[in-house]
């Protein structure tokens, strides 16, 4: 709009200080920091073994390679390759097979046959069940280490320009989504006359377009960010077909389904809904808007539940539901809480009623993400040491700090709001208020003074453009009239301050919530972390025992020391000495020897070794085809009649 130049002298016109455009530069800074360190989102599902193991040397080329995780993963053609000491393929190129059995996801690729010595790379690229991407590689080699000219990529998967935007976009549909249903719980639940106000229609409306534009984002760079990281892929048509037959492209296109009948929603709620006056009618259809309100809400949030965290891992026919709920209480209490910014700062005429109402809302939605988070974080943490030694146990106990911070602002808001007072208004300034939110005035006219001439009074015989500016004038000046009333009343003045300030806290909470759905979950990552540890410790090494035994016949006690090395799967030396009492090498007329895996039911498995010199047995190629807790049996007989067996369980492998 235009406004006429100030009188001489008289202080330059000033756009206030507004909240929306506070709210707008944290949102920015958030931005800022979380792309100052974002990296490629964190894999939940781990690899927890591989057969060979990282880094192992076997003696001969195994007939495949095989990857466990620790979680269900998406695979296709080319998603684990094993590559040679000259980046050729040594794998057959097949689609992997799943190898799984019962909780244990594995994945096996078979090798060509005839593969020479040297140093192999194993890369492999999936989805993750909560359906982020994970990455990597590892080496092991035939014979002997050798160089290697394999090359991988530097960036992981589901990172670089497309990654941010990715992650960009799941940061928009999550506030688009709190807007959208915390504004319209707001209106129909604490400020039904709310439904005919300018600005708390933009609110909804702004948080349907923000979600919807959010969703069909994440549609389209779905494939290139699970798999090229390229933007042109966005547009293959090949690809979003593959998309669309995942369970997060599934997510994904229902959401855009739900987001029409939310549209549908929206035209009631803002047409009819607002027209009606007639209570009764009003109150049937709001109790009907409620429950379809409701319903598509809850579908959206079933859209993240459904595809996401809840999805995988413990107690998962609980946690999806568990996850809807949290999701509508945290989007009933920040969504509302932007909403009664919006209606404090640009229709300041709100009643006290609708204030009080949604402190209460608030309050219970307090309760429900207390009970439903302290759920959540056993199940995603699980241990103290996950808590603090995770990122995503310091990015939740982040979020646990700004939550508490948030309602002891709130506490503050709910000070002020049990002492508020309805401020009469002018049904002129009334008006204007709709019309000032629906034309986006703002200027601050406080300098102009009140005895002004009314400038509608001398439009009498003006062109039309002379008519609508006076108009325009007038409409500003009710507009000041109304924000000096508004300005004048303490009450709201504080409350307006203290509900600023928590949703510029809700504004960073949102975003930590974000960052927590795209951190791998404590729990998991601290598995990962042990079986990685387990896999990484170096084989037990040379076996050493030493057991007494005792035949019961003339010198018949003395002690049995076996040596076994390497101590690993595969050829084996096997050394055995008897010593009599006084620890002097001793003779018997016959010594066997035994191995049992219990656990896998092999064996036994018989050894005999050869007398090397008195005292001294030897079996060189003893096989041991497992790795485990093996039990060596071992037969002693002094006499003819004096005979017996001693046993110990070692580790081999």
């Amino acid at each position: 709009m235009t406004a006429t130049a100030p009188r001489p002298g008289a202080s330059p016109i000033r756009r206030p200080f507004t909240a929306a455009a506070l709210v707008a530069a944290l949102v920015s800074l958030v931005f800022g920091l979380m792309l100052a360190g974002a990296g490629p989102a964190s894999a939940h599902a781990a690899l927890t073994g591989s057969d060979p193991q990282d880094g192992a040397v076997v003696a001969t080329a195994p007939k495949e390679v095989t990857l466990t995780f620790s979680e269900a993963i998406a695979v296709g053609d080319g998603s684990i390759r094993v590559l040679d000491p000259s980046s050729k393929r040594a794998d057959t190129g097949a689609e992997p097979k799943d190898l799984s059995d019962g909780s244990t996801v594995r994945y096996g690729v078979e090798l060509h046959s005839g593969l020479p010595d040297g140093t192999y790379t194993v890369a492999w690229q999936a989805v993750s069940a909560d359906s982020h991407p994970i990455s990597g590689a590892f080496t092991f080699s035939i014979g002997a280490p050798s160089e290697t000219t394999v090359a991988l990529p530097s960036d992981e998967v589901g990172g670089g320009p497309v990654g941010t935007v990715y992650g960009i976009a799941r940061y928009a549909a999550y506030a688009g989504f709190t807007l959208l249903v915390g504004g319209a719980a707001f209106v129909l639940g604490c400020w039904p006359r709310g439904a005919s106000v300018r600005p708390m229609q933009r609110v909804v409306v702004r948080g349907w377009i923000v979600l919807t534009a959010a969703t069909l984002l994440m549609l389209l760079l779905r494939d290139p960010y699970t798999g090229s990281g390229k933007f042109a892929d966005a547009f293959d048509l090949d690809g979003l077909q593959a998309v669309l037959d995942t369970k997060p492209g599934a997510a994904l296109v229902s959401r855009l389904l739900l987001l029409g009948a939310a549209a549908l929603f929206i035209a009631v709620l803002f047409g009819t809904y607002a027209r009606r006056e007639d209570a009764v009618e009003k109150k049937d259809l709001t109790f009907g808007l409620a429950v379809g309100g409701g319903v598509v809400a809850a579908g959206i949030a079933a859209t993240w539940a459904m595809s996401e965290h809840a999805s995988t891992g413990i107690q998962a026919g609980v946690a999806m539901p568990v996850d809807v709920l949290h999701l509508l209480a945290v989007a009933a209490w920040l969504g509302g809480l932007v909403s009664l910014l919006v209606a404090l700062y640009r229709t300041p005429d709100i009643g006290s009623d609708a204030v009080r109402r949604f402190s209460r809302v608030a309050f219970g939605s307090v309760l429900v993400l207390a009970a439903t988070g302290i759920y959540q974080s056993w199940r995603q943490v699980g241990s103290w040491s996950a808590l603090t030694g995770t990122r995503y146990g310091q990015l939740l106990i982040l979020k646990v700090a700004l939550i508490a911070l948030l309602l002891a602002v709130a506490w503050f808001s709910r000070r002020w709001t049990g002492l508020l007072t309805d401020v009469p208004v002018t049904s002129g300034a009334s008006e204007a208020s709709g019309a000032s939110g629906a034309s986006g005035a703002s200027e601050d006219f406080s300098q102009v003074p009140e005895n002004a001439a009314d400038p509608v009074e001398t439009a009498g015989d003006v062109d039309p453009a002379r008519a609508a500016q006076l108009a325009r004038q007038q409409a500003v000046l009710t507009a000041t009239k109304k924000k000096r009333i508004r300005d004048a009343d303490p009450e709201r003045s504080g409350l307006r301050r203290s509900v600023l300030a928590e949703a510029a806290i809700a504004v960073v909470l949102l975003a930590v919530t974000t960052m927590l759905t795209s951190t791998e979950p404590g729990r998991t990552e601290e598995e990962a972390k042990g079986a990685s540890t387990a896999a990484s410790v170096p084989a037990a090494g040379p076996v050493n025992l030493s057991m007494p035994f005792d035949t019961g016949g003339r010198n018949g006690e003395g002690t049995v020391r076996i040596d076994i090395d390497p101590g690993r799967t595969g050829s084996n030396e096997l050394h055995v000495w008897i010593d009599g009492r006084d620890g002097k090498p001793m003779d018997v007329p016959e010594l066997k020897v035994a191995l049992t895996l219990e656990a896998q039911e092999i064996g036994p498995l018989p050894v005999v070794p050869d007398r090397l010199a008195e005292g001294h047995w030897a079996a060189s190629g003893v096989q041991i085809p497992m790795a485990g807790e093996w039990k060596v049996d071992v037969t002693v007989r002094t006499s003819d009649i004096d005979q017996v067996t001693i046993d110990k369980n070692v580790k081999i492998g």
